[in-house]
């Protein structure tokens, strides 16, 4: 990519963070091996704008091959959001759109990130302007089977409710949707199970050491509105946040936690559970070895709840 890769809240973020970056990886256009990867994946996480402009995360499903890519700048996606889902109106022809695809079995992920150039009643098409790969750290191994799509159920809610929270309590992973004006995203973060604390209707989200290039940190530092989507890996069932976000760059939290360098917390203003909307199941997580290197949560902790 010609040029500075990075915006305004990129910039700021990693100056705040006391690291910087060149953005060597971060291309215009996908590799072949990117190319190559999206193909054998039966699922793909994706991020839009809502009708109030907000970011929404969401995850398309389909058989390996549902994803193509006609050219390195394309990416050909065999699916779009159902009617349940809360992110169908965010996937419109000319919108932008950030695309993450990561398989668990073997813990890569590599991002893609563009608009919509066309939508089907089957699909969309997305021309991509960046593209990089993500390292695998705390990603957890999982392996997937595909079962019977079934009807979902969409349940509506504000804040956190019980359910949600227990969930969150015990999730080793999440993504996150954010926006700027040069964009959509959507990323991965991982930990050992228990590692977002949960208070009331706010989550704490520790950030360990990255690539330093703080695309989601930059994102947030413009615009906090953010969009958290968890999957329940057991059932198939999909929640999806909506609220706001606050970054904290240092103080004695980051004591609480091995390995963590900040957080961010997100106050849930609304959320949708959707009860088997995916047709996959996947088998308990083998952790990643960054994984085991964090730590938990002190009891003390104000943020545990």
């Amino acid at each position: 990519m010609d040029g500075q890769p990075f915006h305004p809240g990129e910039l700021k973020a990693q100056a705040l963070a006391g690291q910087s970056s060149r953005g060597i990886g971060i291309r215009s256009f996908m590799p072949d091996q990117h190319r190559e990867f999206f193909t054998l994946l039966p699922y793909i996480f994706a991020a839009g704008l809502d009708t109030a402009s907000c970011p929404i995360a969401t995850v398309l499903t389909g058989e390996e091959g549902f994803v193509a890519s006609p050219s390195p700048t394309e990416l050909a996606i065999a699916a779009r959001p159902p009617a349940h889902d809360p992110a169908m109106a965010a996937f419109a022809a000319g919108a932008p759109i950030g695309l993450l695809g990561l398989d668990f079995r073997t813990r890569r992920r590599n991002r893609a990130n563009g608009r919509i150039t066309a939508l089907t009643d089957s699909g969309m098409t997305a021309a991509i302007s960046e593209s990089f790969g993500n390292c695998a750290k705390y990603i957890q191994a999982r392996q997937h089977e595909a079962v019977p799509a079934s009807a979902p159920r969409t349940e509506e809610f504000a804040g956190l409710d019980p359910a949600t929270r227990t969930l969150i309590a015990q999730s080793d992973t999440l993504f996150i949707a954010s926006a700027s004006k040069s964009g959509v995203d959507i990323s991965h973060r991982g930990g050992r199970p228990g590692f977002v604390a949960v208070e009331g209707d706010r989550l704490t989200v520790p950030d360990f050491a990255g690539n330093s290039y703080f695309n989601t940190l930059g994102n947030l530092l413009l615009e906090p509105a953010a969009s958290l989507l968890f999957i329940d890996f057991s059932s198939g069932d999909l929640i999806q946040l909506q609220g706001e976000t606050e970054i904290v760059w240092d103080g004695q939290e980051r004591d609480e936690l091995t390995g963590a360098q900040r957080f961010w917390r997100f106050h849930s203003r609304r959320g949708w559970r959707r009860r088997g909307a995916l047709p996959l199941r996947w088998s308990a997580p083998e952790p990643a070895p960054t994984t085991l290197a964090t730590g938990r949560w002190r009891p003390t902790s104000a943020a545990a709840g």
